[in-house]
């Protein structure tokens, strides 16, 4: 029988039986510990019955991606929920997600929340908007006085599973209230307890939402680019990979080599700068984290 893990909490699974959305609290068979090995929220598994609530978990199917900040696998897709105002726009936090998140394997999906306090002289901004949806990111925008896209986030949740992550005061909160009335609830009352104004939680756990299953979990806290090189880094800026067919030298990573053809579009405005900047500073930091 296979089932999905969706909470963690001090030794003990819940999982779903994905044929019959049985419920279960399951106990891990002692075997993945000697392999070391431990199963996480997201993982498909097998389990035996032990009992009418009691099951155990025997073994666990290969993981689309596996996650250690948050401690989650199989995540198809994440919400990068980010404010275009207070706090200000975060272009290099922006792109780091962005880049962990494609070295793993997860769609992202751009939120941009406070639309509203945007004036017409915000020109930069908007254009950085554009950009992210011209080179492949799909993009939503939300305000208080326009929350038309809220329900288009919904339907993206049906038969996955997603994480919505973005740095604090960013609106995560405000939107899953507006997504769930009920997530909303659950994650105000876990926030009022720990007297903080963001969204925390000690474990992870899976909620279904819009016919979907949403990671109730504190999100990425560790952004560094772990077990990525600098060629990861390259490939994760989608239109770098994309232009890059274009340089002359395969394996080209667009900073001394000639006839580089992204650097081509650099200079005639067709990247963004700040996505070039972004870039430079992660190849230096994968630099400088390498173990050999």
């Amino acid at each position: 029988m296979e089932a999905i893990i969706t909470k963690l909490i001090a030794g003990d699974y819940t999982i779903e039986d994905t044929s019959t959305n049985q419920v279960f609290v399951a106990k891990a068979s002692g075997l993945f510990r000697h392999q070391d090995i431990k199963p996480k929220v997201g993982d498909y598994v097998e389990y035996l019955k032990r009992s009418d609530n009691e099951a155990y978990i025997t073994k666990i199917m290969p993981r689309k991606n596996d996650l250690i900040r948050p401690f989650i696998a199989n995540v198809d897709q994440a919400l990068v929920v980010t404010s275009v105002k207070e706090p200000d726009l975060n272009l290099n936090l922006l792109d780091r997600f962005l880049s962990i998140l494609s070295f793993n394997n997860i769609e992202a999906i751009l939120v941009f929340t406070k639309m509203d306090l945007l004036t017409e002289n915000d020109t930069i901004i908007k254009e950085a908007i554009d950009y992210y949806q011209k080179i492949g990111y799909a993009v939503y925008t939300t305000s208080t006085e326009d929350l038309s896209s809220v329900i288009e986030l919904t339907n993206l949740f049906a038969s996955k599973i997603t994480v919505i992550t973005g740095q604090s005061g960013v609106g995560k909160s405000s939107l899953l209230n507006l997504i769930d009335e009920d997530l909303f609830l659950h994650t105000q009352e876990i926030s009022y307890a720990l007297g903080r104004g963001k969204h925390t939680t000690r474990h992870t756990e899976l909620l279904k939402v819009g016919n979907g299953l949403v990671a109730d979990t504190p999100g990425f806290g560790n952004l560094e680019f772990i077990d990525m090189t600098e060629v990861d880094v390259a490939h994760s800026f989608n239109e770098f990979f994309e232009y890059s067919a274009n340089c002359k030298f395969k394996g080209c990573l667009h900073i001394n080599e000639p006839k580089c053809y992204v650097k081509e579009k650099i200079a005639s405005h067709e990247i963004l700068k700040s996505r070039y900047d972004n870039y430079l500073q992660f190849i230096e930091e994968v630099k400088k984290n390498r173990k050999w």
